[in-house]
């Protein structure tokens, strides 16, 4: 239990649940690498009565594990934990009939906790499982007050399709979900801390910036290396660890990973994302139900996300990549040759990497909305946040906001997030940019609306003549907020 960074919510409704004095049934969920299997783990070390993990769908071989070998694995992992020897199960039905048997010679009326890791890798083409975990659950487990079914999957849109949102046999029969989230700042600082490396803030930003809050990769950092260090190691050195990282994520989440990846890495080439017209005719595929399928995969898998920018149609919805370590490979690692093995430790004050910490900064505030409303003093108020951007032509300049939070109170918080090594300064040419950008703003809201410039910057603003240009500053600090 010691060993659980952050995440006291989820432990705390884990806990009780195993306390509770029915059955349960239970999905847990969330990006590959984002510590499902751990927490489960830690929190009920020496209390799991039976655990299965399915096979990854390809093995290291690239031979399919198909139900015959899952069907072998679940048998293993019966006699592994006590049952009697007997023969392999023809079927998953036969499968779950053997731990019910199991569980039934074991009980002595304690909580029994099954634990059932990676679920959708169970459920290959035509194996009838999800008929026999429905048989399981509804003809027997639920009926028995002191069985716990704890399931975990990284592929979210499986765990939602046959899970969450159900509508044959297990409809509703879930009693609880958790879906779990990246480590925010403050977790990633904590999980550093825990691990003896020590990083100030700005470089633990940058952490995130890199490799998202995924609890794996941030565990690949060692504390007698500097930031630059640990990701020259990570991406650029010779085998290095996260090299083909990549191509496993997606292998190990789609059925059909080579056209997520083909969709992945088109929405890389544009921060603002992609319209579905615009994906159909830069990868020139079909529109059809099996594309409509994947962009809500990927956005179920949190690899994507899609919104509607301010002043658009509303039925017009825009797809963007919204995962860090996703965004940071393809623009830095995917289809470099001859990378030097210390680039980023000399490319750290390079026109690139600069660059690219403006974009990523913004990304990394967009994860954190709930800490920025926490500063703005409106976490009670109803926001929605959007992007904004006019095109600009012959006559006139054209604008890009990367955040608005449009409140329910009369305010638009147009923020300019700036990720600088010291106080950022408002020049005059600054100041004339944010004087049109507001002006523009204006013209497409409605009168009663004020525009509020909010500044979300590292350290804070440097006192000059147009330091009051903006309402209300946000640092790095207000950011690391639990």
């Amino acid at each position: 239990m010691n060993n659980v960074i952050g995440r006291q919510n989820e432990v705390n409704e884990l806990k009780d649940l195993y306390l509770s004095n029915r059955s349960e049934f239970v999905a847990i969920y969330g990006r590959r690498r984002v510590g499902k299997t751990f927490l489960v783990d830690s929190v009920f070390a020496g209390k799991i009565t039976f655990r299965h993990a399915g096979l990854s769908p390809v093995d290291d071989e690239g031979k399919s594990n198909n139900m015959p070998r899952q069907l072998q694995a679940f048998y293993q992992s019966l006699q592994l934990q006590g049952m009697k020897k007997s023969h392999c199960p023809k079927d998953w039905l036969e499968a779950f009939f053997m731990l019910e048997m199991h569980l039934q010679r074991i009980d002595n009326g304690s909580r029994q906790l099954v634990f059932l890791d990676e679920l959708p890798w169970m459920d290959t083409p035509r194996s009838g499982f999800i008929t026999a975990l429905e048989a399981f659950w509804n003809g027997w487990a639920c009926a028995r007050h002191n069985v716990m079914l704890v399931v975990c999957g990284s592929a979210n849109s499986w765990m939602l399709d046959k899970l969450v949102n159900n509508h044959g046999g297990l409809y509703g029969r879930l009693t609880y979900e958790i879906r779990l989230s990246p480590f925010s700042l403050a977790e990633c600082e904590l999980f550093f801390k825990k691990r003896g490396v020590k990083m100030s803030r700005y470089d633990i930003a940058q952490a995130n910036m890199i490799v998202g809050g995924i609890p794996y990769y941030l565990n690949y950092f060692e504390k007698d290396k500097s930031l630059a260090q640990n990701i020259d190691r990570m991406f650029f050195a010779g085998g290095a660890t996260l090299k083909n990282e990549f191509s496993r994520l997606f292998s190990s989440v789609f059925t059909k990973p080579d056209e997520m990846m083909r969709i992945v890495r088109f929405l890389s080439k544009r921060r603002c994302g992609f319209t579905r017209d615009d994906i159909i005719n830069g990868l020139k595929i079909n529109d059809n139900g099996e594309l409509s399928k994947w962009l809500k995969a990927l956005i179920a898998s949190d690899f994507i996300d899609k919104y509607v920018p301010f002043g658009k149609n509303g039925r017009v919805w825009y797809y963007k990549l919204i995962d860090p370590f996703c965004l940071f490979y393809l623009r830095f690692v995917e289809g470099q040759k001859d990378m030097e093995p210390n680039f980023w430790a000399n490319n750290v004050s390079s026109s690139k990497v600069n660059a690219w910490r403006g974009y990523a900064f913004e990304d990394l505030c967009l994860r954190h909305i709930d800490q920025i409303k926490r500063a703005l003093q409106i976490a009670g108020v109803s926001t929605r946040q959007s992007a904004w951007a006019v095109p600009g032509d012959g006559e006139a300049d054209g604008a890009q906001i990367d955040l608005l939070i449009l409140r329910n109170d009369n305010v638009i918080n147009m923020c300019e997030m700036k990720f600088y090594s010291d106080d950022f300064a408002v020049d005059k040419a600054y100041d004339r940019k944010l004087i049109q950008r507001t002006i523009m703003l204006s013209e497409h809201v409605s009168r009663k609306t004020i525009i509020h410039s909010t500044l979300v910057t590292t350290y804070g603003l440097l006192y000059n003549e147009y330091f009051g240009d903006f309402v209300k500053v946000i640092t790095l600090d207000n950011l690391f907020v639990t």
